[in-house]
């Protein structure tokens, strides 16, 4: 039986250690998207160890710690008008995907955590996840509405296979029939096509697979935990074989390293089967912004300025990251502007169209039911 930390201990060891600003060797970080762990930006004292020329023939890639997450409620909300949900489930914190780019990476930071490795190797587990779906569903208060899962992680992550809490939610919101929208980076979600298709049946689904690049070479380094692209085009096939509503999400577009890509990526989505299509383009808030740097110095060091460059350009010219509501999903400018009419033109040309509305009518409360009859 899985014996899982103590979350008093947790939160004790975790608040009393000071976060290891550090760099490792690389072997360490095996599988990793972030190679540092930088500060924890709400911790006045840090330390910095000095880099490891030479590491043992016995050492071991760090493992991932998972820890259960004790919350209480399960239903998050938000007033950003940019993102198209106000709900939003998240079984875990921290995600084993490990995509250095990931605009999430600060969350962990309210942990007490470090945005960097801790991010992909300390996961908070929500085990409870269902129940409480299931109990804030029950309340009269709850009117129904689509809900995202998931919003600051990745639904699908590696331990998911395991765990089943997404599944376990997705059990719950099809005994409800209350509308999810799912976005993820791993063709587990095919596992869930017996929910899913249920939940299609009353227009109460529909699943967006995120791609950002069909190089596999670079989805190796950028987001290394993930399904390879070609796993995610088939997935694609498998959920609309299935009778649901599929689509793509390309993102991030990363300025002058995939945005090229883009052209490509809607035809292969579109000729595997996806029905809409959306976009992002890179920000990079917080901590993201020196891993970012990081990565591009360990792997593109000649288009480090260039890519850097474009993204600045982005975001108003002087800035990695813009929290404006208005412009950081899209972006704004002339490399912007760009953007928007190659994926509308793309989109056009290869037959995707806009993203079905999802409906709230045949919502139902189960113990209502049985109480009726």
């Amino acid at each position: 039986m899985k014996r899982w930390p103590d979350q008093k201990k947790l939160w004790e060891n975790v608040r009393n250690t000071p976060t290891a600003a550090r760099t490792v060797h690389p072997r360490e970080f095996h599988a990793r998207g972030a190679s540092i762990n930088p500060a924890n930006r709400f911790e006045a004292l840090h330390f910095e160890e000095e880099p490891h020329d030479e590491i043992d023939e016995d050492s071991r890639p760090q493992k991932t710690i998972f820890y259960r997450d004790g919350s209480q409620s399960i239903i998050a909300r938000n007033n950003s008008p940019d993102v198209g949900f106000e709900t939003s489930v998240n079984p875990y914190r921290g995600c084993e995907h490990g995509c250095v780019y990931c605009y999430a990476r600060p969350t962990h930071e309210y942990l007490g955590f470090s945005a960097g490795t801790d991010f992909e190797s300390r996961i908070m587990v929500k085990m409870n996840a269902p129940k409480l779906l299931e109990a804030e569903l029950s309340s009269r208060k709850w009117r129904p509405q689509v809900i995202a899962i998931s919003g600051v992680t990745d639904p699908y992550q590696p331990i998911e296979r395991k765990l089943e809490i997404t599944r376990g939610c997705l059990q719950v919101l099809a005994r409800f029939r209350n509308p999810v929208g799912i976005i993820t980076k791993n063709r587990l979600v095919t596992r869930d096509r017996d929910l899913l298709g249920e939940l299609a049946e009353f227009s109460c689904t529909a699943v967006n697979l995120s791609i950002t690049s069909l190089m596999e070479e670079l989805q190796r380094v950028l987001e290394p935990r993930t399904s390879p692209p070609n796993a995610r085009l088939e997935a694609i096939s498998k959920l609309r074989e299935g009778g649901v509503p599929v689509g793509v999400m390309v993102a991030p577009i990363i300025p002058g390293l995939t945005d090229h890509e883009m052209p490509a990526i809607l035809a292969a989505c579109a000729k595997a089967g996806a029905q809409f299509a959306g976009y992002t383009i890179m920000r990079l808030p917080f901590a993201v912004a020196p891993l970012f740097e990081r990565w591009l110095d360990e792997h593109f060091p000649a288009q480090k300025a260039k890519i850097l460059s474009r993204i600045r350009a982005i975001r108003g010219g002087d800035r990695l990251s813009d929290p404006r509501w208005d412009t950081r999903i899209k972006g704004e400018g002339i490399f912007a502007e760009q953007i928007a009419t190659l994926f509308q033109m793309t989109c056009r040309k290869v037959g995707i169209g806009p993203r079905p509305k999802l409906s709230t009518e045949h919502f139902r409360r189960p113990c209502e039911q049985l109480k009726m009859l």
